[in-house]
């Protein structure tokens, strides 16, 4: 084992400096052999904890990190009995998936639809005249839904401000539109959109890893978490009510940036140089948690906020995005105090694998996310 390797990783409050004799001197007999076996248990907890966190997370890289995985069905009244539809269905490569949504029989096509193809989606819209009084207590079913792995926001919104929110799943792919949505249903649906965003929202995900390998100590973690939390708060709702308005292809790369920066903090500190996020964690958690919860308030514009209940909407999913952050640092922790316990022997510098590959990924997003609002000749 030599200065810089796995040493330097695991027992970095002994000294950097330590190779295998320094620790032999430093720990005599059964006391350096216990030092040694600590080595290889937590060092070998953190190359396992790498790979279960990259198998899971490495599939999205080529993806649009922020895009809402589930379909969208918007049916918005436009004036008394014409409603717009907007049907944005994920695709898969060439494939588009094969789910079809079946409207309330009493609204009928007017011409055709148009269809745009853009990167991972496909949307249609068309317009439709309704042939009855109301829809209400009329079903929108998904058809095929049942054999995908995928959900479907459904939003209805009427010429009188009344708007009615729901998540079709393969289990319950049909809804049936009442008179008045509950405030309960609002907050439930709301709450389980935040969640799932956040949960599928890999970049956001890699911020807050990162932010785990560099702080160190309960109470410090606690007040980065905090100022995160308390960042992206503040401009969703200011994005949301209209307050900010911040294009969202800078933002995205401003996102993919941030990351980038704390992987090489990573790097720093497990060399022994203190960066700015070692010293100032709350303070670089508030800046960039800025720009997340841009992130956050495009995702949810493109779901839609019902007029009626715009701030029960905004804070239920705020606490969602919550819920889902939680219980990823639950998970992360929680997998890294089990995996400690295993004695496992790694390779020297094995640590440097998480960064770096945190780091390529961020990369990567940057470079693309940059492209898509360069002014580049052809």
């Amino acid at each position: 084992m030599n200065r810089r390797g796995g040493s330097e990783f695991a027992l970095a409050s002994v000294s950097s400096a330590c190779g295998t004799a320094s620790l032999s001197r430093l720990f005599p007999g059964a006391v350096a052999a216990s030092a040694l076996r600590r080595v290889s248990r937590e060092s070998g907890a953190v190359l396992l904890l790498v790979f279960a966190l990259m198998a899971g997370l490495l599939p999205a890289m080529s993806a649009n990190a922020d895009e809402i995985r589930p379909a969208l069905l918007d049916i918005k009244e436009q004036n008394t009995g014409l409603f717009s539809v907007t049907w944005k269905v994920p695709t898969r490569g060439d494939r588009v998936l094969a789910i079809t949504p079946q409207l309330p029989q009493s609204l009928e096509m007017l011409g055709s639809p148009s269809i745009q193809d853009l990167q991972g989606a496909r949307i249609e819209r068309a317009t439709y005249k309704n042939n009855a009084d109301s829809l209400t207590g009329q079903s929108i079913v998904i058809e095929g839904l049942a054999a995908l792995q995928t959900d479907v926001l459904l939003l209805v919104q009427f010429q009188d401000g009344t708007q009615h929110t729901a998540i079709l799943r393969p289990a319950a792919p049909e809804f049936i539109i009442p008179r008045q949505a509950s405030k309960l249903k609002v907050a439930a649906d709301y709450w389980r959109m935040g969640t799932i965003h956040i949960l599928e929202g890999v970049d956001h995900l890699l911020f807050v890893l990162a932010l785990l390998l560099i702080v160190s100590g309960i109470g410090p973690l606690v007040k980065a978490v905090t100022a995160f939390t308390v960042a992206h708060s503040i401009t969703l709702a200011l994005a949301t009510l209209d307050l900010v308005r911040v294009p969202s292809a800078p933002t995205e790369a401003i996102i993919a940036l941030s990351i980038l920066f704390l992987a090489a903090e990573i790097v720093h500190k497990r060399n022994g140089v203190v960066g700015i996020t070692e010293r100032y964690p709350w303070v670089i958690a508030f800046v960039f948690g800025l720009f997340h919860g841009l992130g956050f308030a495009g995702a949810l514009s493109e779901i839609g906020v019902p007029q009626h209940e715009v701030p029960l909407a905004l804070l239920t999913f705020n606490l969602g995005v919550e819920t889902g952050q939680l219980l990823f640092i639950a998970a992360v922790l929680g997998l890294t105090a089990l995996l400690r316990r295993l004695p496992i022997t790694i390779p020297q510098g094995a640590w440097r694998l998480l960064p770096y590959s945190i780091g390529g990924i961020a990369a990567y997003w940057t470079i693309d996310r940059v492209i898509l609002f360069l002014p580049l000749s052809a």
